[in-house]
């Protein structure tokens, strides 16, 4: 992909996100889905956005053009689970799985109706 950059004429970034995955598009060119891990996306007031690509090592997508360039790593989501976890009521989250029409009789449904509903609270469903 070949790209100039003038930092006072931005390019068109569009992303389109279905459930698992997402299509990204810079100025009409579509982006092959397998070279890009993860996007973020930031914007503050009074400036432009930025979208950050983290690049997965595989693919044979060549990236140029000139760039804000920022390196970064998934962040730890064990604290963020911490605190999510700390908040759950266990007598709410007891309540919502037994009263779950996907309850199975098997051994551990109770358990993972559990784990579905932290799961569904989690994404805010």
């Amino acid at each position: 992909m070949d790209h100039t950059t003038d930092p006072n004429n931005p390019q068109r970034v569009a992303i389109t996100a279905r459930g698992d995955r997402a299509d990204i598009e810079i100025d009409g060119t579509r982006i092959d889905p397998s070279a890009v891990k993860a996007y973020s996306v930031n914007h503050f007031a009074g400036e432009w956005p930025e979208v950050l690509l983290h690049v997965a090592d595989r693919g044979d997508t060549c990236w140029s053009g000139m760039a804000r360039v920022a390196v970064a790593d998934l962040p730890d989501p064990g604290p963020a689970a911490a605190v999510f976890l700390d908040a759950i009521d266990p007598e709410a989250l007891e309540r919502a799985a037994l009263s779950r029409p996907d309850l199975g009789a098997e051994p551990y449904s109770l358990t993972k109706a559990m784990l579905t509903q932290l799961g569904e609270w989690a994404r805010g469903l």
